[in-house]
């Protein structure tokens, strides 16, 4: 089957889902540019910025584009092949991802662009408020927890001897390039703080430079060879620097080198999809599951996609900094809804890496490894067979750099909420907060030792979308208290609901016979882990569940209501 037919199909699935039902959800919230919108009202030069739908699109993308939508459709495609997978991220994205995104920006500038959390504060009230932003901790560390592990993975492989060349490690290049990639985000913010030099000028010095230290890993790929549990309490150590260090040290000159590659990345995948001539090599159906994320396809096909199909994320990032920066509200459509929907295209682009390997080569491999790979093979299409070490090694920095960039913010993330949650503010409380939140997934991924994402990556979509359904339900209610339509944000809640609470029982049930009945040679504390964050998670839920129904039982009342002093819809 051809790779090229499949991937213009889903492209003309996208195009009619932001033309007709993109149109359809934006005419349900009536947006109108007459009214001014928090960037408009506030416009303090600094968190609150009214910017062009095109620069705001692209900030917004590269805030989203993690490696989310590259892990899970691999993981996926390996669990239950390539057709469920597709199927579900070409509809999934269009009827309830973007659908979310888009409700949760609006929802965001039309409450003076506050967070997911102080939404669900206004509309349900301070206990659910308090539940919310437990729920949302704990969904960071486990993203931290898989995202790290499977990066670390990215940095550990075989030496190789290359006929009258040099010994390569594969992931030692990686390794090696990403460190010299986040070396030189800092060296650009350093000068760029020092000197101010022209943007222009600082994006053809870098920029190329990026790709010079990608050619460079590969050079010196025996150098930073260590395992793959000590590349993760690194990853950590770097998760606690980055979160503490003032942002334009690193996280700024990082995120604009970061969108470059992950521009280049997505041309490189759609030029090798659609000029490459690649077959599909991969079952369209499988059933046979990896160790460590055994499950039947329903539920645990959405749940393992994650971030491919939908994303609470998301909610965090257009509540948290993209609703400032909206100009007018009909961009809400383009940035939010069509942001999600170019996520779902780097999801596709991900799956395809895998579907043109033949099963046996990619059974069990790393989803880091298995993009890297694709990646390289798609970019051999435009520079040739003979730089496959280039293009290997730069397929696998751009996965890792996508990990990094939701490393850091979701780190800082964490401690914020821990600080909110704790009523502490200042240098100290930031250190400790940050240090708690990067100390608990290090434990956790000591003791699972190699591979433990395996262990992790379910549960970590499971609360992910969990989170995502907690945003829609928060939205349904403001909608429904504000007496407006909410059919379209209450369809895709429960339907995540229900996919996510099936999933999360029956995970808990697995995680605590796994307690009660200790394999050998398997750790126990990540099992202990998840059994008693599947708890949790399912009483956060239930619980906010209840005081939304609280809510809505209460009567409407006879005008519509205010979202504190901004129109609802």
């Amino acid at each position: 089957m051809s790779l090229t037919l499949l991937a213009i199909l889903v492209v003309v699935v996208l195009t009619l889902g932001y033309t007709l039902y993109g149109k359809l959800i934006a005419r349900q919230y009536a947006l109108d540019d007459g009214a001014k919108t928090p960037a408009v009202q506030v416009n303090d030069g600094v968190d609150f910025v009214p910017t062009r739908r095109f620069f705001l699109l692209g900030q917004h993308f590269s805030a989203i584009a993690a490696a989310g939508p590259i892990a899970g459709p691999i993981i996926a495609c390996q669990l239950f092949g390539w057709g469920p997978s597709l199927l579900w991220i070409a509809l999934g994205v269009v009827f309830i991802g973007a659908v979310h995104d888009f409700s949760a920006l609006v929802a965001s500038v039309r409450h003076r662009a506050r967070s997911v959390a102080e939404i669900v504060k206004e509309n349900l009230g301070g206990r659910a408020w308090l539940a919310m932003l437990v729920f949302i901790w704990i969904a960071l560390v486990y993203l931290i927890i898989a995202f790290a592990d499977i990066t670390a993975a990215t940095f550990v492989g075989k030496t190789q001897e290359l006929e009258g060349s040099f010994a390569f490690n594969p992931g030692g290049a990686v390794a090696a390039a990403s460190t010299m990639y986040l070396l030189l985000a800092v060296v650009m913010g350093l000068v760029q703080r020092k000197w101010d030099p022209p943007l222009w000028l600082m994006t053809i010095v870098f920029v190329p430079a990026t790709l010079g230290v990608v050619w460079l890993g590969t050079r010196v790929s025996t150098v930073l060879l260590f395992s793959q549990t000590t590349w993760a309490v690194v990853i950590m150590a770097y998760c606690f620097l980055a979160s503490v260090l003032p942002v334009w040290t690193l996280l700024q000159p990082r995120g604009y080198l970061g969108g470059f590659v992950l521009y280049l990345a997505l041309a490189i995948g759609l030029v090798g999809i659609l000029f490459g001539g690649f077959d599909v090599r991969q079952p369209i159906v499988t059933a046979a599951p990896l160790a460590g994320l055994s499950g039947s396809m329903f539920p645990f096909l959405f749940v393992t996609i994650a971030c491919g199909a939908c994303s609470g994320f998301h909610g965090l990032v257009c509540s948290g900094t993209t609703s400032k920066q909206i100009a007018k509200e009909s961009d809400c459509k383009p940035v939010g809804y069509g942001g999600m929907l170019l996520e779902g295209l780097v999801a596709v682009i991900a799956l395809a890496t895998i579907m043109i390997v033949a099963p046996e080569v990619s059974k069990g491999a790393a989803p880091g490894r298995v993009y890297g790979d694709g990646i390289a093979r798609f970019l051999t299409v435009i520079i040739g067979k003979g730089a496959f070490l280039f293009a290997a090694t730069f397929g696998a920095m751009a996965f890792s750099t996508f990990v990094f960039d939701t490393l850091d913010v979701a780190t800082r993330l964490g401690r914020l909420i821990l600080q909110e949650l704790a009523g502490r503010h200042g240098r100290t409380a930031a250190l400790v907060g940050t240090a708690v939140t990067a100390a608990v997934p290090a434990v956790i991924l000591v003791a699972a030792g190699p591979g433990g994402y395996r262990t992790f990556w379910t549960l970590f979509g499971t609360s992910n979308q969990l989170l995502a359904a907690l945003t829609l339900l928060a939205v349904t209610v403001w909608l429904e208290r504000s007496g407006k339509r909410y059919w379209f944000t209450l369809a895709p809640m429960l339907f995540l609901m229900v996919i996510t609470l099936w999933s999360l029982l029956g995970q808990t049930l697995q995680f605590t016979r796994a307690v009660l009945a200790p394999k050998p040679g398997v750790p126990v504390l990540p099992q202990v882990a998840n059994a008693v964050v599947g708890v949790l998670l399912f009483g956060l839920t239930a619980f906010l569940v209840y005081e939304a129904s609280r809510v809505v039982s209460r009567p409407r009342p006879t005008a519509p209501a205010k979202a504190g002093g901004v129109r609802a819809a």
